[in-house]
This record gives structure tokens, sequence and C-alpha cells, in this order.
């Protein structure tokens, strides 16, 4: 009993991951949010069995919230309903079975009515039971390259972390832009951007919000003479405006390249899975770095050109914290430089394997590079601290719980075409043919944005990337383009904090006001749809669009 509570502990750990601190904004509180996400992994054998044996509220392996409940018997009665109720002429049983597969991993997803990790399961138990895949054939979606691609490149941020070469240099790049508030805020969003496309955009955003805090703090301190600016958190300008660059930052920067979001990754297998198409981490790289180039600017001259100007020229004392921190972490230890090494290495081979690399080693691929630059961190000792650089201690607060999405997301979209659902979906769209591409592609950003901003992005990509692919295919659109211009929509959300970790982080500091962030968000939302749309429509093409 004490084993099977100790694993329904962790599988909730496992699951406050992969939900990416959404209870942060009950609590208000950012120390919290590190607390929830932290991975049993992380405890002592001791502080283990007094988690998995204590009474508190965070014990949930014996109650239920209300959601939960109702969610939990959502479920599998959707489930049955569709089973025994739904039977279109045209449509299979296999198809109607999938179907309500679908309805209920969507609800349990949804409500987190079980561990997202546990949820993402059911596909391989229920697929194989009621016929419409066999056990090795679901399985295999579990395991997919790309998946392997994500935890090696989290190996590589993982070993950063742990050496603090992140931290170095996100203050590297703050402390060279200068006092004027608005450079300050522009250092902070490059800084995090630039991270955030290696690292996951929760940890980059957990990891600059507190430097963030300070550098507000002080600078508040230091201007509570003058009263022509309010320094109260919320009514702050430059305090508002920091943390919300911030936030968006993380979000726009996981967007530049393949490893940088679950959704990107996501996509990827989901295309490889349906048409044996890969798209390369270079090809994303093309794509994803000018997106963040551009973006990056002009959400920078809207924070601080219009939504929170500031008449203040310069920050006494900003500069001078980033420094102070600086200068606290030494002089680059032979670890930082081995990560440094690696990590520049990694990226200079994912950026050249398919055109240079491949034509020596042809079987060479972005898995692969992943998994070498991970296994070589493992193997090189450390010489300021036991042990190697790498240690599986570390990797033990890699994201498992994603990973089983990611799995159980590809499981499912095998099965829909398994089972022909897709067909029969592509079937109800084709009195859709004659809408022009372009207001397709505007449907559908603006549909899934507005999905995004009440749901997980992760789980809305995974559920749609494969409706999006039928309805791609029987309006005689490329799917790819389609695919994209989705994953803009579930990337480019900025309104609410349940939107996207990074929001939910930046709201608990107290900085920044419900209904501050929906009235930024809301406009900038609006420019997202249309950005997307223009890019899909011209710039996508151009990029992947010869890959069908």
């Amino acid at each position: 009993m004490t084993v099977a509570k100790k694993w329904w502990v962790q599988m909730w750990a496992w699951n406050d991951q992969a939900k990416a601190m959404m209870k942060a904004i009950l609590t208000l509180n950012v120390l919290a949010m590190s607390t929830a996400a932290r991975s049993t992994a992380d405890l002592s054998k001791e502080e283990k069995t007094k988690y998995a044996n204590s009474k508190e509220p965070h014990d949930r392996s014996t109650s239920y919230t209300k959601p939960q409940l109702i969610g939990l018997l959502l479920g599998p009665i959707l489930f049955l309903l569709i089973k025994l109720l739904v039977s279109p002429a045209d449509m299979s049983a296999t198809a109607v079975t999938v179907l309500a597969i679908v309805a209920w991993v969507a609800t349990w997803w949804v409500t987190e009515a079980m561990p997202i990790p546990i949820t993402s399961l059911l596909p391989l138990l229920l697929f194989p039971l009621l016929g419409v895949m066999e056990t090795g054939v679901v399985s295999a979606n579990y395991g997919d390259p790309l998946i392997f691609l994500f935890a090696g490149s989290f190996m590589i941020a993982l070993s950063m972390e742990k050496w603090n070469l992140h931290k170095r240099i996100a203050l590297s790049i703050i402390s060279f832009v200068g006092t004027n508030p608005n450079m300050l805020i522009l250092g902070f969003m490059v800084a995090t951007a630039f991270l955030s496309m290696f690292i996951s955009n929760t940890a980059t955003t957990m990891m600059m919000v507190p430097i963030s805090l300070a550098v507000a703090k002080h600078v508040a301190d230091s201007l509570k003479g003058k009263t022509e600016v309010d320094t109260t958190p919320g009514k702050f300008p430059f305090g508002t405006a920091l943390m919300l660059g911030t936030a968006y930052a993380a979000t726009i920067g996981g967007f530049g390249s393949l490893v940088g979001a679950p959704a990107n990754i996501i996509l990827a297998a989901t295309v490889k899975s349906l048409y044996d198409v890969e798209i390369t981490f270079a090809r994303w790289f093309l794509f994803g770095l000018p997106m963040v180039a551009i973006l990056i600017p002009l959400i920078w001259l809207y924070l601080t050109k219009i939504a929170f100007p500031m008449k203040l020229q310069s920050m006494p004392g900003g500069r001078e914290i980033v420094k102070k921190e600086l200068v606290g972490l030494g002089k680059m230890s032979y670890e930082e430089k081995v990560i440094l090494t690696v990590f520049t290495l990694t990226g200079v081979a994912w950026i050249t394997r398919s055109f240079i690399l491949n034509k020596f080693i042809p079987g060479l691929d972005d898995t692969l590079i992943a998994l070498i630059a991970g296994i070589l961190l493992f193997a090189i000792p450390a010489k300021n601290k036991d042990g190697n650089i790498l240690d599986w201690d570390t990797i033990l607060k890699l994201p498992w719980g994603i990973l089983w999405l990611f799995g159980g997301g590809l499981a499912l979209a095998a099965g829909i075409m398994e089972s022909g659902l897709d067909q029969w979906i592509g079937g109800q769209l084709t009195g859709f043919g004659n809408i022009p591409l372009f207001v397709t592609i505007a449907l559908i950003v603006g549909t899934i944005t507005i999905m995004t901003e009440f749901t997980s992005n992760t789980a809305t990509a995974t559920m749609v990337y494969p409706i999006v692919a039928v309805a791609a295919t029987t309006l005689g659109t490329d799917s790819i383009i389609l695919m994209v211009a989705a994953n803009m929509g579930a990337t480019f959300a900025y309104m609410f904090p349940v939107a996207a970790p990074p929001n939910a982080i930046v709201f608990g500091t107290g900085y920044v006001k419900m209904s501050t962030m929906a009235l930024t968000g809301v406009w900038l939302n609006l420019f997202s749809i249309v950005f997307s749309v223009i890019i899909a429509y011209f710039y996508v093409p151009i990029i992947f669009g010869h890959l069908m």
C-alpha cells in the first residue's frame, strides 16, 4: 500500500509539471509555484515518506475537487454515450470507438480528473482492448524519436541549470543594455527569449522572475520620494512592463526552436507520424528565429511606448543589481565552460546536420545529436564537485509526464488515422471547400487562440493537430501550413494566466493585475492573430511548402 501511495504521489508530481504551474493562479505565490513543480525526485527518502503519508491538502490520493470529480465521471459517460448512441451511416464502428476514446481523454486532460501522465496512457490501454490497434503498434508512439529529442535537449538544459550557466548568460545580456528603463526591459526580454529557445519557458521564467523582482523593487525604493511615479505593485508601470515583458518573451522564445516548446515537438512528431515527413531542427530554426526577432522588438515597443510609457530616462540602481548578481557568480567555472562548449557544438550540429553532417554520417539525425550531447555530459567528470557534470539525480527532474503526454497525443493521432475517423471528419468538411485559404487560416488561428486562453496550450495543440491535418487534406490545402498556423494560435496567447505558464508565474508576483493582463493581452492577441495569418499565408509555404 505504501509503494502504491508513493507511486500515486509521483504521478501527481509529474502532473504538476505537465500542467505548468496552473495552481499558481490560485495561490499567487512564486515560491509556491516552484514547490508545486518540484518533482519528488528532489526529496530525501525521509521527505518522500512524510510527503506520501501526509494528510495535508496536497495529499490528493483520497480526494477530488468538484471539477475533478465531474470530469472523472463525465469522461467515461461521454465514452459510453458516443459508443452506444453515435452511429452515422458512413462511420465505421472502429471510428466511433476512437471518437469515444478521444472524448474521454480530452475530458480528463481538461478537468485534470486524473494526473495528466496517467490520462495520456489511456490510448495504450483502450486501443488494444477495443480492437483499434495492437499494443505494440500503440506503444511505438510513446517511443517516438522526437520524444527522445526533447529528452536529450532537456539534459543539456538541466546541466546548464545545475551549474548556473543559464543565469550567467541572462545576467550578461541584461548588464550589457544600460540603465535606461526601456532598454533594461528589452535586455530582460532578449535574455529570456534566448534562454527559452533551449530551456522550457516555465523554467526560464522561474529563473528570471526573481531577478526581475529584485530590479523592480530596488527601482521602486529609489523613486519613493518622487510623487509623480506610483511605485505600488500593480500600479508601477516599469514593474508591470518588466514582468509582462519577461513572460511574453519566454513564450515567444519557446517558439524559436524545435525544442523550445512542447507544442513544436508535438507538431513535428505528428507530421512525421501522419506523413513520414521530417521537420528538422534547422528548418524550424530558419522559420522560428525570424519570428522571435520580429516579435520581441514589436512587443517591447508596445509595452514601453503604448501600454506602459515611462517618462524617466534612467533607473537608478537597476544595472548595479544585475552586476552584483553577476559578480556573485564568480568567474566562469570549468563545468560551465564544458557545458557551453557542448551546447554550442550541439546547436551547430543541429543547424548544419541536414546539408553538411549527413554527407559524412547519413544516419545522423537531430535526436541522435541531442542524445550524444546528453551522454557526453554524463561522461565528463566535474572538477569542483564530486561526480560528473550531469548525474542521474539531476535527470530525475526531467518532465517525464510531458513525454507521456507527447506519446498519448501521437497515439490518438495514429488511432484517428487507422480507424478512418480522419476520413469521416474530412467528409463533413467538404462543404467548406470554397472558403479562401486566407479565411481558413484566420478561423483556425482565431479559434485555437481563444481555446488556449482557457486551456493548456500543450494539450490544445495535441488535440487539434490531427483534426487540422484532416481538414487541410479535405480542403485541398498543404496540411503542414494549417498545422503550423494552429501551432501559432496555440502559442501566442497573452490575456490570462492560464494561457501559458509564464503568464501565471508573473501574475503571482503582484505586479500584474488580472485586468491589466487582460487589457494588455487582448490587443496583443488581435495583433498576433493578424500576424500569424499573414505569416502562415505568405512565409510558411516558403519554408515548409515543398515538404509534402
